[in-house]
């Protein structure tokens, strides 16, 4: 399978604005890349990146930012993949492997694949190395549409059953959990015997518009009350 994002979100106005603060021109820079790095770049293709018409490979990204003085993450637009956030914190792949407890080919495939399968103690460990937020996580580890369909369970049947399996899912302990599902569950059931009293019908809520309306409300919650204080 072919890796995801052949190339990190690059953020085109920085790199010009730490260029110019710099008081660097393109050839500047080409001439830094070469030199300090080895990278056969053009004044044209530095210009290109700036305009963001394309954008720099891994390798010419972590040089140039060295070449200006800054961060690679500093470069970088808002990270989405689990690549592109360990870019962000200028982390080579080995050592977040070995910082989170893996082996450095195996956390590189699902790296490249986009399908996180550490365990709960490296979940934990890789969304506190990176720094990541609960919804981070989710988005970086691919798990949107598992933690949907886990949470369209929890609010339809007994919420009770999916604590265990979302904690196996997310870096959060299971007593935060708990009274987040709770309190979904108690709303949604209330909802729903608000609208059968209307005359809606339940089956309306899991196909469709209105099951794809009804997830994303369920995920809306989840964040809000697990985000919220504890």
């Amino acid at each position: 399978m072919c890796p995801v994002h052949s190339s990190p979100p690059f953020n085109a106005p920085a790199a010009r604005r730490l260029r110019a603060a710099l008081g660097m021109a393109p050839g500047h820079v080409a001439y830094g890349l070469r030199a300090q790095y080895g990278l056969t770049v053009e004044p044209e293709t530095v210009m290109a990146w700036e305009r963001g018409e394309i954008s720099p490979s891994s390798a010419e990204l972590t040089a140039l930012a060295g070449v200006l003085w800054c961060a690679p993450g500093e470069l970088l637009a808002e990270p989405v993949t689990l690549r592109e956030h360990r870019m962000a914190r200028g982390m080579a792949a080995d050592d977040l492997a070995r910082r989170i407890g893996l082996e450095t080919a195996s956390y590189q495939k699902m790296e490249d694949t986009g399908r996180w399968k550490g365990n709960e103690r490296q979940s934990v460990a890789l969304a506190q190395v990176l720094g990541l937020s609960l919804a981070q996580f989710v988005a970086a580890t691919g798990k949107q549409d598992e933690l949907a369909e886990l949470l369209r369970n929890a609010v339809t049947t007994r919420w009770q059953a999916y604590v265990k399996p979302l904690a196996k899912l997310l870096p959060v302990p299971k007593q935060h959990l708990e009274p987040v599902l709770e309190r979904l569950h108690g709303e949604y059931q209330s909802k729903m015997v608000a609208t059968l009293s209307w005359g809606g019908a339940a089956g309306e809520a899991g196909t469709g518009d209105a099951g794809r309306q009804f997830l994303a409300d369920i995920v809306t919650h989840f964040w809000s009350y697990a985000s919220g204080p504890r």
